[in-house]
């Protein structure tokens, strides 16, 4: 073996030499099914280290699923992004001078194909380097023939079902993209902002007594009014208005409910007058409580308006300029006047009318907004303005503020679909670890929103309806259906959009296994195991996945759903690009390893909780690679190889019966983790034992006594530990499999998870164990009065201890460094005095320090550290503190307090044995 662990030397050939052999998917036809599949990336993604995470907890179980014997199937491939990769291929155009409508449709998707094949997909090389053990020789890819194959039938059957209809309905407009984006693909930020204040003059001059009182009911002013007062941030849509709501309890409006009110926009001959309606939504004590209704862009007024049958006024452009078709001002004016006061319209013709004043068309909604508030203002109707922080809606890639514009969309009906997935939540079929999520499932998926699936893009699936020019909508999976519906000679034009990127990957349990087609890879795999997503995506993707596959597969996508936390920076902040607190995966492999990275997110997921970034932490498992690798090549050294055994070899010496007994108890811990999806525990169990009990302990007991026995048992144990390890830590565990023995055609990936067929012998672990803690608490005694470690004491024993001691007498020699074992009384004098398991054994120290001398220095170190540690419990008892300083202020507090306690009950320990 290579005397130092160098992990980049070993992770490229591991990585190779697995995928080429096809070892990621053995054939075990017999075996029992293991199901993972991969929340699939997108296209023109790169590794962040939320993959990292995600990733390397689903290799994990698939590595020990495959070393228990399953046939372990783990689905990888990527998705096609439709708005990501359609933004960086416009982007590219543009460095040339060109944009998408230079070319045809065809042309375009054309263009995007070519990026795909030339530039897309770096993230599958950037998870192989991480190891993950995916079925690479069967990627998918959501534009995929059968994969569109299966999106279009699903679309076809649910519109059948009357599950996908299209409505006209109020969504998220993002104005750079000139598309709908979903809910869950807003982003709201807090940002500076106005409240304006304006007077809507009452119909004919009318006025009323407007009357406001205090708490007690005590009028604190009174006076006429000739208009009701609204607050608005964004002033340019009171063109779409179409009504003025008030609280039905507010008594200031009763008088005037049901009159006129004036917009105080636009050509004064033509303002249009809209009612003053109830409902419960506006707040009396908010602004004026009283709240302009403008449905066709503004969430809140569009459940008002549909409530109360109210027309909304469509104002924008896909750019979020005003508009600039339809009729003239004038002659839409008139007839929104007649609509207001009864006149039937239909909402096609609603929709047509452009309510915008000729001197408004074509501007930025911005700039419409600055020449509204200055024309009201220059006709004295602005009250007011106040400076207001403001929640403002952000396209997540578009990056602009989002427009609620009123548009004809498709919609599936969610709420119809989350039934089934929540019934199986309840009675267990899907189980949610952590049960904590639980809540906030039920919570979202009880008060679902339609959901809508269409998009305004040119790359993705195409949406499989046909219109014919009498407006029908004909849907099938092919257009030669379409037109078999529609009849000979009806003239058909496909719809222009494509669905949501979420609605094909909803499909990705079932269709990736061959779906619609009754494969037997689909009957073999299906339902998958287990999901390990982030919580952030149980919306975005997991709810609908379980909607679809219960849907069309008549059973659950999978049996568990684990949902992990985030990663966050050192200080628990949450990573962004504009903090600059963004860790790059990759240059962590670089300098500490895959495996160290891997160990790290296993070690660290602890459910329910984030994971904080760490470099000491993945500078320590780096170590414990080192130590591993160290620990393999003195067992070369030694004779110690490969084991040939599955089965615990026979054993007589207490440390061989010792150790064996360990691995029981390991394998059987870090099995009981597994099943319980503790990753942390797993990964603990294990490092806790190859780190502690075989390295720091084992190979000590057995140095200078290494006889055939010791060789077969260390050497079994060894590949234990490289089993149990190698789902956390592959690279460096599978190049010491091959290095420890002629195993190449049997490595380490497909190998067989432990299993012992032996009990731990208590009689060899109580000895062993007892001898740890004597040489421990000897260690500890000798650092703690400032003796050099190989100083060797007389220590007096209880004869009780005599047959123990003798057994032992090889190791306690050459451990403990004891120059005498008496088991007499010791001297008259100070003495240090060792307690282990109730037994007390004493070490004579006259003559070897000075007493007075190290009691002194005890005492003192004991009072400053008792100082320091009562100081940090005074601020952390401090409720002003705690509440008020920084999160990672009040963390280090703890920390340090810890450190300091430990200290003081170090210090007291040692000054206990000097008697």
């Amino acid at each position: 073996m290579e005397k130092t662990f160098d992990p980049a030397a070993i992770e490229a050939k591991w990585a190779h030499e697995w995928e080429s052999r096809g070892l990621f998917r053995p054939e075990r036809p017999d075996a029992t099914p293991f199901t993972i599949v991969n929340p699939p990336p997108n296209v023109t993604g790169a590794l962040h280290i939320g993959h990292a995470l995600d990733n390397t907890l689903q290799d994990v179980l698939v590595r020990y699923e495959r070393l228990r014997g399953k046939d372990a199937l783990w689905v990888v491939g990527m998705d096609h992004a439709g708005i990501a990769t359609q933004m960086v291929v416009e982007r590219q155009l543009n460095e040339r001078q060109q944009k998408r409508t230079d070319f045809t449709r065809e042309e375009f998707v054309g263009k995007v194909w070519e990026w795909k094949a030339e530039s897309g997909g770096q993230i599958t090389g950037q998870l192989r380097r991480l190891g993950c053990s995916m079925d690479w020789s069967r990627e998918q890819f959501t534009m995929d023939p059968h994969f569109t194959q299966a999106v279009v039938k699903v679309f076809v059957d649910l519109h059948k079902k009357g599950l996908i209809y299209r409505d006209k309905r109020l969504v998220n407009w993002d104005p750079a993209l000139k598309t709908a984006i979903s809910d869950l693909e807003v982003e709201s930020h807090e940002v500076p902002g106005h409240m304006w204040h304006f007077k809507y003059p009452l119909a004919g001059g009318e006025t009323y007594t407007y009357v406001e009182r205090d708490a007690e009911g005590n009028i604190v002013l009174q006076e006429e009014r000739d208009y009701i007062s609204i607050a608005t941030t964004r002033p340019e849509t009171m063109l779409g208005d179409g009504a003025v709501a008030v609280h039905p309890d507010d008594e200031r409006y009763r008088p005037i409910v049901g009159k006129y009110c004036e917009i105080p926009v636009g050509p004064k001959e033509h303002r249009r007058l809209i009612p003053i309606i109830t409902d419960e939504y506006p707040d009396p004590h908010f602004g004026s409580g009283a709240v302009k209704i403008t449905g066709a862009h503004d969430e809140n007024d569009y459940g008002v308006a549909q409530r109360n049958n109210i027309p909304m006024y469509r104002l924008m452009d896909e750019v979020a300029a005003m508009r600039t078709d339809g009729p003239s001002y004038v002659e839409a004016a008139t007839r929104a006047v007649e609509i207001a006061h009864g006149a039937p319209a239909t909402a096609a013709e609603i929709d047509a009318l452009n309510l915008v004043p000729e001197a408004y068309r074509g501007l930025d909604r911005y700039e419409a907004r600055k020449r509204v508030i200055a024309d009201i203002d220059a006709e004295g109707l602005m009250v007011k303005v106040e400076d207001k922080l403001i929640m403002q809606p952000f396209g997540d890639r578009g990056g602009v503020v989002i427009e609620p514009m009123l548009t004809d969309q498709w919609y599936v009906d969610a709420a119809t679909l989350a039934q089934p997935p929540m019934a199986a939540v309840r009675d267990g079929r899907i189980n949610i670890v952590p049960k904590t999520w639980e809540k906030t499932f039920f919570n979202w998926m009880e008060n679902i929103q339609p959901w809508c699936v269409s998009r305004q893009l040119w790359w993705g699936h195409r949406i499989p309806a046909w219109y014919a020019e009498d407006g029908s909508i004909f849907v099938a999976e092919t257009e030669e259906e379409a037109q078999a519906q529609a009849g000979a000679g009806i003239t058909l034009t496909r719809d222009e959009d494509v669905l949501d990127t979420w609605f094909s990957s909803a499909l990705w349990p079932f269709a990736t296994l061959g779906w619609p087609e009754n494969t037997d890879l689909l009957k073999r795999h299906y339902p998958n195991d287990v999901l390990i997503s982030g919580f952030d995506i149980l919306f975005f993707w997991d709810a609908r996945m379980a909607m679809q596959g219960m849907e069309f597969m008549g059973d659950v996508p999978w049996k568990t759903l684990y949902l992990h936390g985030l990663v966050r920076a050192p200080d628990g902040a949450k990573m962004s690009k504009s903090k600059g607190n963004v860790v790059d995966p990759l240059g962590l492999i670089d300098r500490y390893g895959a495996d160290a990275l891997r160990f790290f997110m296993s070690a660290m997921e602890s459910q329910g909780r984030d994971i904080k970034m760490d470099d000491a932490r993945l500078a320590g498992y780096r170590n414990f690679a080192t130590k591993l690798w160290n620990a393999a090549r003195f067992c070369e050294a030694n004779g110690i190889s490969a084991s040939t055994s599955l089965e615990a070899p026979p054993a007589s010496l207490p440390v061989n019966r010792w150790i064996i007994g360990e691995v029981v108890d390991t394998v059987a811990a870090m099995d009981k983790a597994f099943a319980a999806y503790r990753f942390d525990d797993a990964a603990n169990a294990i490092y806790s034992f190859a780190w502690d009990r075989f390295c720091d302990w084992y190979l000590e007991l057995i140095k200078g006594a290494i006889d055939d026995e010791t060789k077969a048992v260390a050497g079994w144990v060894l590949d234990q530990i490289l089993v149990m390890l190698h789902p956390f830590m592959p690279f460096i565990t599978e190049e010491l499999w091959t290095g420890l023995g002629n195993r190449a055609d049997y490595p380490l990936i497909t190998a067989k998870w432990p299993a012992p067929n032996a009990a731990r012998d208590a009689d060899a672990s109580a000895d062993i164990d007892w001898l740890i803690k004597l040489v421990s608490e000897l260690r500890a005694a000798k650092s703690e009065l400032g003796l050099p470690p190989g100083a060797r004491l007389a220590a007096h024993f209880p004869a009780s201890l005599k047959p123990r001691t003798e057994k032992l007498a090889a190791q306690i020699d050459r451990l403990a460094r004891l120059e005498a074992v008496r088991f007499d009384p010791a001297p008259a004098g100070a003495s240090a005095q060792l307690v282990i398991e109730g037994e007390t054994i004493a070490v004579p120290l006259e003559g070897v320090i000075d007493i007075a001398a190290e009691r002194d220095r005890l005492t003192k170190a004991l009072a400053a550290a008792a100082k320091e540690r009562d100081g940090l419990a005074g601020r952390l008892n401090n409720p002003s503190f705690v509440e008020r300083a920084k999160p990672e202020a009040v963390e280090k507090a703890r920390a340090d307090h810890a450190a300091k306690e430990a200290e003081a009950d170090r210090l007291n320990a040692a000054l206990a044995r000097l008697g």
